[in-house]
């Protein structure tokens, strides 16, 4: 079983998650053992707010090439968290 703390590995930053921001979504990369229920505890524990909804998906490694070489991204799981009304994560607000 995973740790409170290994659940969450880091916040995702994009235009699309900054814009996902307004309607109280939330995007974190977490752990690839993650569920949801762990996932949900961990961000109600670290940041204080109230989960309402956490939805996953897989995000599969893409190719690059490097000169001659071919090498593959990792793979990663991403969790879109949905919070009460009015509940506003202020580490992630400030980026």
């Amino acid at each position: 079983m995973l740790e409170l703390q290994q659940v969450l590995v880091k916040p995702l930053i994009t235009e699309k998650t900054t814009l996902l921001q307004e309607e109280g979504k939330y995007v974190f990369h977490v752990a690839p053992r993650a569920n949801k229920v762990q996932i949900r505890e961990a961000v109600e524990k670290s940041f204080g707010v109230v989960v309402v909804d956490v939805n996953i998906c897989r995000v599969r490694g893409k190719l690059k090439r490097y000169g001659p070489r071919l090498s593959r991204t990792p793979d990663m799981k991403k969790a879109i968290v949905t919070l009460r009304a009015g509940d506003r994560i202020q580490l992630i607000e400030g980026l």
